[in-house]
């Protein structure tokens, strides 16, 4: 079995495990044969997404001493770390708060992590939407200029960092992944949300759509799944990858999608009957952005398999079962 080792189980230390993201890594992972312990302050994470394999603690990685109980319970093998607070206009409002939870419950992890002595890798969820703003090319590649333009971003560049000094001291193996804009079952239309949720949400409920200005902003759309696939091949990749450059990859579809377009495929599979409705365009959004993911092909074989549309009926198909 995949997540063996000499007949025993490995045991992975999920946090958000109850997210929408992470409760797909956590199936993933159990699918695969890991042995998974959930860190969750159920903040965003919902108790029905926990999978029932997995142990749950109901903690806030800013809690470092009961952080440190949960490691010592636990003596997790590897970290796969998901929980964070992910909207990008909240973080303009609170960029305090996005500090202390993103960066400081970052660090607190990894301070958990040196002190068990168990654990061989550590995987971080970083952003590869927000890390580099207006990218300096498109498709934005590894090697692109970091330049957010949000506490959010800039947040996770920060988390990028300070786990990068952990290997540089301590020995600690990491892996990031840059996140597109993920999508797909579990997201929540009315909390973080990505536009994929809140307008499908809102169309099969029979509400207004509103498209921020005037709709041709692009996005690379990543169906979770995908990103659950990616940090298991992720975690299992066991090459020495530091003497060519850090362990970063972008995690994207690599194809441009306007929101326009979006509106209209969600209208069609939804049946949504209202036209297209247009607000003021938000202050500071990036205009394009799609992520070039080869690195990730060449070195983990991963690449987005779920093609757009397809996700996005599975999505659709998610959110009416749960609204009859």
């Amino acid at each position: 079995m995949t997540g063996e080792t000499e007949g025993v189980a490995e045991n992975i230390l999920v946090t958000g495990g109850a997210g929408f993201i992470g409760s797909h890594i956590v199936d993933t992972l159990i699918a695969a044969g890991y042995s998974v312990a959930v860190v969750d302050n159920l903040h965003t994470g919902k108790r029905e997404n926990l999978n029932p394999a997995a142990h749950f603690y109901e903690v806030d990685i800013r809690e470092t001493d009961v952080l440190g109980d949960v490691f010592e319970a636990e003596k997790p093998a590897a970290v796969v770390h998901e929980a964070a607070l992910a909207d990008v206009r909240a973080s303009l409002r609170e960029p305090v708060t996005y500090a202390a939870v993103n960066v400081i419950g970052t660090i607190n992890l990894l301070e958990a992590a040196r002190a068990v002595g168990t654990v061989r890798k550590f995987l971080f969820a970083s952003t590869g939407g927000a890390i580099y703003g207006d990218p300096a090319e498109l498709p934005a590649s590894e090697s692109c200029p970091t330049r957010p333009l949000d506490p959010y971003g800039a947040s996770k560049l920060a988390g990028e960092g300070f786990i990068a000094t952990y290997r540089h001291n301590y020995g600690l193996e990491f892996c990031v992944l840059r996140y597109a804009n993920v999508y797909g079952p579990r997201q929540d239309p009315d909390g973080e949300a990505g536009v994929v949720a809140i307008f499908t949400g809102a169309m099969l409920r029979g509400r207004p759509v509103t498209i921020n200005g005037d709709g041709l902003q692009q996005r690379d759309f990543v169906y979770v799944g995908d990103v659950a696939r990616a940090n298991l091949l992720a975690l299992e990749d066991r090459a020495e990858r530091y003497a060519g450059g850090p362990a970063i990859y972008n995690i994207g579809a690599g194809v441009p999608t306007d929101v326009n377009a979006l509106f209209r495929e969600l209208a069609r599979l939804t049946g949504y009957p209202q036209f297209e409705r247009h607000g003021a365009a938000k202050p500071g959004e990036v205009r394009r952005t799609y992520l070039d993911a080869a690195k990730a092909r060449r070195e983990l074989g991963w690449e987005a398999e779920v093609p757009l549309a397809e996700g996005l009926a599975r999505t659709v198909a998610f959110f009416r079962e749960r609204m009859i």
